[in-house]
């Protein structure tokens, strides 16, 4: 499938929709609690809906009503379980221990390039402590129970495996200790899942070299619990504001643990106008020039970020990002590839990428790689293109926005599929 993105300059409001970070944390929480409760979920993604598929495999009810989801714990795991995990890293990486955890025998499965993605450590540590796995890449099948002890990983690869033991490991019934051999990687998203663990009344204390989990804990559900509003993908919305006319995003948490938050500190360092009132924030244009981006903690932001490189004066350089090699998508080459596709100037490093801002930028024909941040880029990458760009696979966005393309309209984007 391909779409035309036509030059538009998108202006008004949009209601963030739900966290899709922390969506797959309270619906995991809640699978695990000790009685029935209801998540209020204003929008899911394929990526949500993997999880919850997942989640009712192994035992779990989860029923829909408009916006609330109402969650019946696991209280028995089935003989089998046939967890499909489509794209979602996610899924994949926090179910694994969980699944462990609860004895089960579970097959995982994924799709795109979820097979190809950093697993091997999480599958090392987890076999050390009783399970056992069919294979070493998806398919595979886990069997076995999990024991309590010292579980030792690397911290740079994926804070996923580290959210995932934190999931799992509060079941056993053992104490268990988590060691980091290395440096936390997007530690943002790990204090997100304390947050969570916490609001469930499980604890887990961090240490010097990681995290000790108490065993024999249960997870209590806290009542309804309303997921908050996704920063990650507001971001797109609010660089439109920054490159065109202005844009407003409601729905955001001001003090979220969501470390994309920075979106709203980085736009003013580029130089746009960006105000904040309760929960909204909106963003107007203004001289944008170019600047220095540590990724590290915020690698999701870099194909939105780039695109307003893209516009800025001078030259921008977005750096320790290595690890989104291994996203969706090779993102530091798909991301060149899209701004070099619309007649930007961009070069890959070893950890990044330099961006040389351009007055004008033609437009053309772009690849999404099946990437559905690279997809919503290109729209935000339409507001300051002289022609069209033709956009190939752009329904990549479903995996984290479905509704991505109507709010881009009703804002007076303008696209079509071919």
């Amino acid at each position: 499938m391909r779409m035309v993105l036509c030059p538009a300059k998108p202006e008004g409001t949009v209601q963030a929709i739900a966290s899709k970070s922390e969506a797959h944390r309270a619906l995991i929480c809640a699978a695990l609690a000790d009685e029935c409760g209801v998540l209020g979920l204003s929008a899911s993604s394929a990526d949500i809906e993997a999880t919850i598929r997942c989640l009712v495999s192994l035992g779990a009810q989860i029923a829909r009503e408009g916006d609330l989801l109402t969650v019946r714990p696991i209280r028995s795991v089935p003989p089998s379980a046939h967890l499909p995990c489509k794209e979602s890293g996610s899924t994949l990486r926090f179910l694994l221990p969980v699944a462990a955890a609860l004895g089960a025998a579970a097959e995982f499965t994924g799709t795109g390039r979820l097979p190809q993605r950093p697993i091997l450590e999480l599958i090392s540590c987890l076999e050390k402590h009783g399970a056992v796995f069919s294979g070493k890449t998806l398919p595979f099948t886990v069997t076995g129970s999990l024991t309590g002890g010292i579980y030792e990983m690397p911290g740079d690869i994926s804070s996923q495996f580290v959210s995932g033991l934190l999931f799992a490991l509060p079941l056993l019934a053992a104490d268990s200790e988590i060691r980091l051999a290395s440096p936390l990687q997007s530690s943002g998203y790990v204090d997100m899942t304390l947050c969570m663990l916490r609001r469930f009344s499980v604890s887990a204390e961090r240490t010097a070299r990681g995290f000790r989990v108490p065993g024999g804990q249960r997870y209590t559900f806290p009542g309804r619990l309303d997921v908050e509003g996704d920063w990650s993908n507001a971001a797109f919305f609010l660089a439109m504001g920054a490159l065109g006319r202005p844009v407003s995003c409601a729905g955001l948490r001001m003090n979220s643990l969501q470390k994309d938050r920075c979106i709203t500190q980085l736009l003013r360092r580029f130089g746009a106008d960006v105000e904040i009132s309760n929960d909204t924030v909106t963003v107007s244009p203004g001289p944008l020039r170019g600047m220095e981006v540590d990724l590290g903690e915020i690698p999701d932001l870099l194909p939105v970020l780039a695109v307003v490189a893209a516009a800025a004066k001078g030259e921008t350089v977005f750096r320790n990002a290595a690890r989104l090699r291994l996203k969706e998508s090779d993102r530091l080459f798909s991301v060149a590839a899209l701004l070099r596709g619309i007649g930007a100037e961009a070069e890959e490093t070893e950890d990044g990428i330099l961006v040389r801002g351009r007055k004008k930028l033609p437009g053309g024909r772009v690849e999404s790689f099946g990437d559905h941040r690279i997809a919503m880029a290109a729209a935000v990458a339409a507001t300051v293109c002289e022609g069209n760009i033709i956009l190939e696979n752009p329904m990549a966005v479903e995996k984290s926005y479905p509704r991505f393309y109507e709010d881009y309209s009703r804002l007076g984007g303008c696209c079509h599929v071919l």
